[in-house]
This record gives C-alpha cells, structure tokens and sequence, in this order.
C-alpha cells in the first residue's frame, strides 16, 4: 500500500518537513490501483477535504479512520464520482484509477462505478428477490450470459450462499441485517469490479454479523483492491494493511502500514487521536 500527505500549504516549514519524512518512509510497495494529487473537495464554501496526496495499491485492504466530519466519506465517495450527484460540490486536483484521472471531462461517471464497487453503512437491498438483487448490475449491463452460475459465485464469495442457495427466489428484505449487507456486497462484485469501496459496512449490525463482514473483508482483498471507512479504530487495526488518518479540516495527517500508524504514528496528533485523548 501506500501514501503521502501534504498538509495546507499555510503549515510552517519545520512540521512540512517533519511530515515529508513520515512520507518517505510510506511509500507504496504495491501497484498503485488508486493516487490521489492534492485532491480537494468544497460543499459551497465549505472545505471537506484539502490536498490530500495518497497511493493505494492493489488488492489489499486500506482503511480510512478519524473523527466525524474529517472527510473520510468524501474522500471515498470521490474515488468514484459520488459527490457529482451533490449540486454544491467542486473537486481539485486529480484522482487516478490505473493512471487515468476520473475527473477528465471523457470519463463516463456510469461506466466508472462499474469498475468501482461501493457498499453503504446501511443495507440497501432492492424490494426484489435474492436472486434478482444479484443479478441487477448484469442486466443493466447486457451480461445475461451464465447468469446462474455468476449469481452463485457472487454469493459464494459474499459468504452466503450456503445460507440462501434453496431461497433464492425470496425477498432480499426478508433477510438478516448481517444477510442483507452480504447480498448488498454480493450485488457490488457480481460484476467483477476493480476496486470495492466500504463505508463502514459493519456499524450498523451486531457483533456476531460484523464478525462475518471483518472476514470476508480479507478474503475479498485476495480478488479486489478493498478501501473502507471506519469509526471503529479496533476493527481498523484487525482488517487492513494500511491505515490512512484524517483530522479536522478534511487533511490528511498520516499514511502508512497498519501497525505503524497504531504502534509508531509519527504524529502527536495521530497518537492523541488513537489513544482516545481527542475525537
């Protein structure tokens, strides 16, 4: 995985320069699927994210944690051009999927969240059947061809199928808050998308379900290139390989394997952070 962080250029030279050592030590080792440049994002006049700089390599786990309001969920909903839909909106700089930059006017935002999967807090299953949840994506695509077998292997993968596999024809909102969240992930890799995109896909559900989300996070990771936000900083620890920190005013403070941010973190404010003195 990787990263970077550049601060607001108002930050005095001598944390700038405590900050691009921190950097340097993050560099990614993995191909980077996803690169942020000095991206930032506006709501009206209001800031959400600012320059943030960051590379997230291939098929492994990247977690985005911090407080509320710190830009995590605008930070994943501009890796597939979620925050479009928002009329107040306004992006800067780039952001990259395989070294092309999706903001470029001939990107196709549709086309786009083919290639990037993204499952929500809350379950949101269709009022359709099991089946016809899974298989939504592939006929708005035209890929109707072995439609069986792709239903079944997304939710073999989504590790249910061996709950639902005789029930098929059932209402997806008859299911479990734990069952729903894994159809809905069903439903998002039924197309085989490049990356999957998780904004805290366990809040929502008990222990034991987000027992079952935390493992099958790992194993999606094997197959995608797997981003998610959490406010869960014990869940952060045990799911990713690396962990990007962001703080108040939308900036992102550090990037860096896992078990650096938790044990080593370069920064005080990351410490004050993780060991609960703020947030």
């Amino acid at each position: 995985m990787s990263m970077t962080q550049n601060d607001s250029p108002t930050i005095e030279t001598t944390v700038r320069t405590t900050e691009e050592q921190a950097t340097d030590r993050s560099q990614p080792t993995g191909r980077p699927v996803i690169e942020a440049r000095n991206l930032s994002v506006h709501y009206g006049d209001e800031q959400a994210l600012q320059n943030v700089t960051m590379k997230i390599p291939d098929r492994q786990v990247t977690a985005i944690i911090g407080p509320s309001g710190c830009g995590k969920s605008t930070f994943l909903r501009s890796i597939n051009r979620m925050n479009d839909l928002v009329d107040a909106a306004s992006v800067d700089g780039d952001l990259l999927l395989d070294g092309t930059n999706v903001y470029e006017d001939d990107i196709d935002p549709v086309a786009l969240r083919r290639r990037i999967g993204m499952v929500f807090q809350h379950p949101n299953p269709f009022p359709k059947s099991i089946y016809d949840n899974v298989a939504y994506g592939l006929r708005i695509q035209g890929s109707t061809d072995d439609l069986d077998e792709r239903v079944e292997q997304a939710l073999k993968r989504a590790a249910l199928w061996d709950e639902v596999n005789d029930q098929l024809e059932k209402s997806a909102l008859a299911l479990s808050g734990g069952q729903q969240q894994r159809l809905c992930i069903a439903r998002a890799i039924a197309v085989d998308p490049e990356v999957l995109l998780m904004d805290e896909p366990a809040s929502a559900l008990d222990p034991i379900a987000t027992a079952k989300i935390e493992d099958l996070i790992a194993e999606l990771a094997e197959e995608y290139t797997v981003v998610t936000v959490t406010h869960n900083m014990q869940q952060a620890a045990r799911i990713s390989d690396r962990t990007a920190v962001f703080l108040t005013g939308g900036k992102l403070v550090e990037y860096d394997d896992t078990e650096t941010v938790f044990e080593n973190p370069a920064h005080d404010r990351v410490e004050d952070y993780i060991t609960g003195k703020f947030g």
